[in-house]
């Protein structure tokens, strides 16, 4: 037996558990660890699980909530950063954290348990769009963009989901509405997810390809299920920004 103690955040709705090691630890987590403490009816519940491992840097791990692996997540990040100055009542506010993605800097302003916070996401890349599609952008992980359809069902958009993920071998689906030129709307199926209240990197792919078709400026609001995330662009680099939130302690007993 085993016992795991994790902290629980959300950023727009977009929540995870997150644990903080020390450098050297062996790790316990596997996939179907990770899949388990996920799980919503079984487990505690979360769209992923989060592994900080702090030493002379900072380094994070994400399993999506089916155990998969994800190089990046806007909200997670944010989440982990967090996560990592409760555990060591830290008092700065920026972090630099690596990811499979490559390094990333985090800035948080915090107010007791709840906060806001920037991240660095890096360079914005396009892939060859899909039939039907308004384009693919990789933001350390991969998203393909739909024009939303006020006549489609969700069976639909998931069909259309699974059908566009598998041909990129996996990727986040965004579902894109327009609603000004410095501000979007965002529905999204997350690879090892399905349906999730908020995701960084969809709205800083979505934010990107809008700007490219020119229904967008490079400073925009993008609004999630969850809450409201903002993106700015400068050339082929974003920054991401959005809450934070803390939700509680979780104490998690596994064979």
């Amino acid at each position: 037996m085993s016992l795991r103690t994790l902290q629980k955040w959300h950023g727009a709705g977009n929540d995870f558990l997150v644990e903080v090691i020390e450098h050297g630890s062996t790790s316990w987590w596997n996939p179907a660890r990770a899949a388990a403490v996920c799980d919503r009816t079984k487990g505690v519940g979360a769209d992923g699980l989060l592994l900080a491992t702090i030493g002379s840097v900072v380094s994070m791990e994400l399993f999506n909530a089916d155990g998969s692996s994800a190089e990046m997540s806007g909200n997670g990040i944010r989440c982990l950063a967090a996560a990592v100055r409760r555990a060591t009542t830290g008092t700065w506010n920026t972090l630099d954290v690596e990811t499979l993605a490559g390094t990333r800097t985090v800035t948080l302003t915090m107010d007791g348990d709840a906060g806001h916070g920037s991240v660095a996401m890096g360079e914005v890349t396009f892939g060859e769009s899909l039939p039907g599609t308004l384009g693919v952008a990789f933001v350390g992980n991969p998203h393909v963009v739909v024009r939303d359809d006020t006549k489609w069902s969700d069976h639909m958009r998931d069909e259309l989901a699974e059908t566009l993920s598998e041909k990129m071998g996996g990727a986040n689906v965004e579902f894109l509405t327009v609603l000004g030129e410095d501000h979007l709307s965002i529905r999204v199926v997350e690879r090892g997810v399905g349906w999730t209240e908020a995701c960084g990197t969809g709205s800083v792919a979505v934010a990107a390809i809008a700007q490219r078709e020119g229904f967008s400026g490079p400073d925009v609001t993008v609004d999630n299920s969850g809450g409201a995330l903002h993106v700015r662009l400068d050339g082929d680099q974003a920054t991401l920004s959005g809450p934070v939130q803390f939700v509680a302690t979780v104490e998690w007993l596994e064979a």
